[in-house]
């Protein structure tokens, strides 16, 4: 293979060398003029990918050039440098932003984001397979390396340009540039010099990021609320708190009109199981710090009461000694206890948080095959914790605070769990006919429309096996259920609200009507004129209202 590989590209080099002096020049400048045109036009953001967007003129294509035939030696040699250095950083920069922007709604910031090529790893790899993404990661550095060799020797077969051949790019790029330069000056569309700037701007992201950073290292020197819960939550003395995350349920599944048919109903189903158990909700809507994906930066702002929206943050609020609010709960006499399905490898965050106790993947006792990704359906979760939680902590007489992320709504959002009897629950494996069933996640996301189908149905299932868990285990117990953020933006299009819903629920009806008077709406959905609390806020909400007595 070695051998055949060499061979084939010596018969390209013995080609590319058999071209007349003069074709390789012009080769050169076809090749240069491609690759830079595209780069600098390149959008980016996904949603600007549009036949227009690549009929400007960028004039860092022709100054660079001229640049390079008018210099000789090592300055040119420099310049050749810095150009493939340039537009290295450019197609990366671009490249990063069209994947952050798809996922995050956001641009990529090299400062914050360098940690999280490893998350995307584990996301893609879990999705399509480690063999894909090993293939797809591959051809992806290989083309780049290759653009960048390509682009390096087109301009190094360019700059050796002599006589007509030099004359003629001179006067075509000299043309093409100073045209250019005239339509600039009098401000006409589609003529550029913007790479620069875009550069630069980048630089002061980085820039702002640390002083971001040096901001929240002030914000946890001062402290937010309280730093001892041994006074607190005497409003709920004796009760279960069971705080839940729900995974991508965002504001788009309750207003968006693809998804309200479904998910409103289902609330509305809700809300009258939970009155018909003597049960009763409030709603309201909180910012999230993230969306389209990085759950932990949610969990870290709500527990932590501070505003946790990067990898920087959040890694600086786990060595800090801000208070969460387990270990408030923890101090006021609550056992504490996480139950996270996702969680599989080592978990040293969770030192951070305070649990008395702490039920990864491999602790629930999980018997099924998992759902693509999803390692065990919300039932299950649910089930387990009533079993290995709650009834041991009845036995020892404390009441329960746990903190529970949920995630069958978790993308690929393939297969769709459903619901069976809790009596049938069992060690999971009832649930082996579900989890290998439908469509791999390879045939769900070629049809963006079955993708979004395929997340509303995922959220309704969550939605249901919460609703009928609340109305079966709510007696004694207070809960608190949110979505982490938004899904990304396959699902709620472009600049699409960063809220999501927070639901109170109890059968302690005064505890419910606080929550009510402090601005949540009755019920299961929340009005869409009703104020929207930043994540961090909603924190200090749940101690005054659960402390007020």
């Amino acid at each position: 293979m070695k051998h055949k590989i060499a061979g084939n590209r010596y018969e390209i080099r013995s080609i590319l060398d058999a071209l007349p002096r003069r074709g390789r020049v012009m080769l050169g400048a076809l090749l240069f003029s491609l690759i830079a045109f595209v780069s600098f036009t390149l959008p980016d953001h996904p949603d600007a990918f549009t036949f227009s967007a690549f009929l400007r003129l960028p004039l860092e294509w022709p100054l660079a050039a001229l640049a390079l035939l008018l210099t000789t030696g090592r300055l040119r040699l420099a310049l050749a440098g810095t150009a493939v250095t340039c537009v290295f950083v450019i197609l990366f920069l671009k490249i990063a932003d069209i994947g952050t922007q798809a996922a995050f709604q956001r641009p990529f910031n090299p400062y914050l984001d360098i940690k999280m090529l490893g998350d995307g790893w584990n996301l893609m790899s879990g999705t399509f397979g480690s063999l894909i993404a090993v293939l797809v990661a591959s051809v992806a550095v290989a083309a780049l390396i290759l653009l960048m060799a390509l682009f390096l020797q087109s301009m190094l077969w360019m700059a050796r340009a002599g006589g007509l051949s030099r004359a003629l790019l001179l006067v075509g790029f000299g043309k093409l540039a100073t045209v250019g330069l005239l339509l600039l000056a009098l401000g006409r569309p589609g003529v550029e010099l913007n790479m620069a700037r875009y550069l630069s701007d980048r630089l002061s992201l980085v820039v702002r990021s640390v002083d971001d950073m040096r901001v929240f290292e002030a914000e946890l020197r001062e402290g937010r609320g309280p730093r001892d819960g041994a006074n607190l939550f005497g409003a709920i003395q004796g009760k279960d708190i069971v705080l839940i995350f729900v995974e991508s349920y965002g504001r788009s599944a309750i207003e968006d009109p693809r998804y309200a048919p479904v998910a409103r109903p289902r609330l509305q189903s809700i809300e009258s199981a939970l009155e018909a158990a003597d049960l009763q909700a409030a709603s309201a809507w909180v910012t999230s710090p993230t969306v389209g994906g990085l759950s932990w930066l949610a969990h870290g702002t709500l527990l932590s009461g501070l505003w946790v929206d990067s990898q920087a943050r959040y890694d600086r609020l786990i060595r800090s000694e801000q208070p969460s609010l387990n270990r408030l709960f923890a101090q006021a006499g609550w056992t504490t206890a996480a139950v996270m399905p996702a969680i599989t490898m080592d978990w040293p965050d969770a030192a951070y948080y305070g649990y008395s106790e702490i039920l990864p993947a491999a602790g629930l006792g999980y018997r099924g095959k998992p759902f693509n990704w999803i390692t065990m359906p919300d039932q299950y979760t649910l089930s387990a914790f009533e079993r290995l939680v709650r009834e041991r902590a009845r036995k020892k007489g404390k009441p329960v605070m746990a903190e529970i992320a949920l995630i069958s709504s978790h993308a690929p959002w393939t297969p769709v769990a459903r619901m069976i009897d809790w009596d049938d629950v069992g060690d999971g494996t009832a649930f082996d006919t579900q989890a290998t069933s439908g469509d791999p996640p390879s045939v769900v996301w070629s049809d963006p429309d079955r993708v979004r189908a395929q997340y509303i149905a995922t959220i309704d299932y969550s939605l249901e096996t919460l609703g009928s868990y609340m109305t079966r285990f709510g007696k004694n117990t207070v809960f608190v259920v949110l979505g982490d953020h938004q899904p990304a933006s396959i699902v709620t299009g472009p600049n699409a609200s960063r809220a999501v819903p927070l639901h109170v629920v109890s059968a302690d009806h005064d505890l419910i009507s606080r929550f009510r008077t402090e601005g949540f709406t009755p019920g299961m959905v929340p009005d869409a004129a009703a104020r929207e609390w930043p994540m961090d806020k909603m924190r200090q909400v749940l101690i005054d209202r659960f402390s007020q007595r």
